[in-house]
């Protein structure tokens, strides 16, 4: 049986084989993170999972518990020729409350707290540029709490959370609406 490690390598090797790149972001909800990314030119595939944390394998049910150390997260397959990296840092903070740890609206533990994962040094560089430029923007009353970190192994999450938003569409506006998402994002950014 092939370790983790090796098949991360492989996928890792076949993801740059094909020019392609991935980003990792971590903010709250992972239903809600997906529907963001799905659609957009360059993007050419997402998923959500699990990431940061030290349990391989992990299931929802796990994670959930706030043992594992795992966030709810989505991986992002993009065409660096067709969208930039700093384009899907700049979609990220405009879909989270950076300002709130181990929490993302009614969702409390660290299961929901925000991270960018980088997979790069020039990655990491980006993604502490745009954190800074959103401390400096003066939209935010409080400190910036996202952290910034080197990506772990990242979990794919079971089949009926992948594209919930499609699946469910009604439960998942009602959970987006009744969270508080959707009236933060509103009177954050207008949409």
């Amino acid at each position: 049986m092939k370790s983790i490690l090796s098949v991360l390598v492989m996928v890792s090797f076949a993801i740059s084989a094909q020019g392609l790149d991935r980003a990792t972001f971590a903010g709250g909800c992972f239903w809600c993170m997906q529907p963001v990314f799905d659609n957009l030119p360059g993007v050419v595939s997402t998923r959500v999972g699990y990431t940061g944390g030290k349990t391989e394998n992990p299931t929802y049910r796990e994670v959930s518990t706030g043992s594992t150390g795992h966030a709810e997260a989505i991986e992002i397959t993009f065409d660096p020729n067709k969208i930039k990296y700093r384009k899907l840092l700049d979609l990220f903070w405009r879909n989270i409350d950076p300002t709130t740890k181990d929490k993302q609206f009614a969702d409390k533990g660290t299961q929901y707290r925000t991270a960018i994962y980088t997979h790069s040094a020039e990655q990491e560089k980006e993604a502490i540029a745009s954190k800074v430029e959103m401390e400096k923007s003066g939209k935010f009353a409080l400190a910036i709490v996202t952290e910034i970190t080197p990506a772990k192994p990242f979990y794919a999450a079971e089949k009926y959370h992948q594209q919930y938003y499609k699946k469910e569409p009604e439960q998942y506006k009602r959970y987006k609406k009744g969270s508080g998402r959707e009236a933060y994002l509103e009177k954050m950014w207008g949409h």
